[in-house]
């Protein structure tokens, strides 16, 4: 069963243990009221494995392989162009039938057509943003955001308050951090997990620490882009909603300019030196007094908070995840760490292995769902200094070729040249020496030098 199929199984539960009424049980599974009846219906009858779906093993009517490329690579060639000159979809439908044979439906092709680029719409903005109502239960969407400001006045550096607020009530908590990391923001969602429940959803920024764009190989291979705060809010069910501007998610933006003004002037009255004492103050008094004075109730009673599922660590939850290669001598590297895998483990070379990291700085090496063994190792052992391989010769042939021969005897010949006429040159020297004057004219004839 899918997580999705998972989680209704749960809200179903909920409504059979009559903890939430059927409509509600509808609006947290994101389905309508009679889908909602067809779902309790199928699961009083096969309970939660019959929430799955009925084409689970089976093949679709898929198009094959390679079809939306060559349907794209036609409207890029033929149909696109500039802003005013490309084909709209219903048009480029039109002529792919009938000029290339080719069918497709208009909306299909739209889509595809928007999410290569060969396709846009322009609408005009609004010059009125109405406020947008509050949602109606207790953890259907927490606000996640970092207020960056000298919170400390003029006793300490700049620091950044990571909130965290409901929208149906308006209950805040969060904790100051040195910067919006994914650390920060992992470890804030985790004490809201800890204290209420896990939420529906999150409306955040779109900071590369909770959203980021594909890569061109995930949009090839249709998977979504996740960060590794996206990743862990997957792993709990959680959806992101990314806003597209600060006046979107104006409930904590508001939030911060309160912050900003009463929290300051407090710490400076409690006499709060550092960010330290700041966050013990945050969890005593400050975010209790906070809630009293502004949190609401929400319209409708249900609390959208899930239960931590029996058997999911919230450490392995909330930690970093980081694909390494197994070397060829087993070892694994992550962060200038060395990690030799224990022998006998079904653990190829050149295999790639997920290395966890959780918050307290414990490493875990998982292969698949499998956790390996490992040791760390200080550095790698030196590898001994190879033989020198000895190129073989090429065998001398016996019988050379004649250009080859003629070339050996006028190198033999000249060098026997120059043995004679050295040797020649040091009996003429001796002549002369001894005032021979015949023998040093016969010499100098036999050089070649008369004279």
């Amino acid at each position: 069963m899918s997580a999705k199929e998972l989680r209704r199984a749960e809200v179903l539960a909920r409504v059979k243990r009559k903890e939430l009424r059927l409509r509600e049980g509808a609006e947290l599974m994101g389905v309508s009221y009679r889908q909602a009846k067809r779902l309790r219906a199928r699961y009083r009858a096969g309970g939660a494995r019959g929430l799955r779906h009925g084409n689970v093993g089976r093949r679709n009517r898929a198009q094959p392989a390679g079809h939306w490329e060559r349907v794209l690579g036609l409207v890029r060639g033929h149909y696109g162009g500039e802003a005013g000159q490309r084909f709209g979809p219903t048009l480029a439908a039109e002529h792919l039938a009938s000029e290339h044979g080719v069918e497709v439906k208009v909306e299909t092709l739209r889509r595809r057509m928007l999410a290569a680029g060969l396709w846009g719409r322009t609408r005009r903005r609004k010059g009125y943003r109405q406020r947008r109502e509050r949602r109606a239960h207790f953890g259907e969407l927490v606000q996640m955001d970092g207020s960056f400001h000298r919170w400390l006045e003029q006793r300490g550096p700049e620091g950044c308050l990571l909130d965290l607020v409901d929208d149906a009530t308006g209950t805040a908590a969060g904790r100051f951090e040195a910067e919006e990391t994914t650390w920060a923001a992992a470890d804030g969602l985790r004490r809201w997990v800890e204290r209420h429940g896990i939420p529906r959803a999150l409306y955040t920024d779109h900071k590369t620490v909770y959203v980021r764009p594909p890569t061109s190989a995930e949009e090839l291979r249709g998977e979504a882009a996740l960060t590794q705060f996206g990743r862990m809010c997957a792993r709990l069910g959680v959806e992101i909603i990314a806003a597209g501007s600060p006046q979107a998610k104006g409930r904590i933006e508001r939030g911060h300019g309160t912050h900003q003004d009463r929290l300051v002037k407090k710490m400076r009255l409690q006499g709060v030196r550092d960010y330290a004492a700041a966050n013990g103050y945050l969890e005593k008094e400050y975010w209790a007094e906070h809630n009293r004075r502004y949190a609401v109730a929400a319209r409708q009673a249900a609390d959208y908070h899930r239960p931590v599922p029996k058997g999911m660590d919230l450490d392995e939850v909330f930690s970093l995840e980081t694909g390494r290669v197994v070397s060829q001598d087993g070892v694994v590297r992550h962060r200038n760490r060395l990690l030799q895998l224990a022998p006998g483990q079904r653990v190829r070379p050149r295999q790639t292995v997920t290395v966890q990291e959780q918050r307290s700085g414990k490493l875990r090496v998982m292969a698949g769902k499998r956790e390996l063994r490992w040791s760390e190792i200080a550095a790698l052992p030196e590898r001994s200094a190879p033989n020198p391989v000895r190129r073989p010769q090429p065998p001398r042939r016996a019988n050379p070729s004649p250009w080859r021969r003629s070339m050996h005897n006028w190198a033999v010949a000249a060098q026997a040249r120059r043995e004679r006429r050295e040797r020649a040159a040091v009996e003429m020297a001796g002549h002369a020496k001894g005032g021979n004057p015949t023998a040093v004219s016969a010499l100098r004839t036999a050089l070649g030098n008369p004279g």
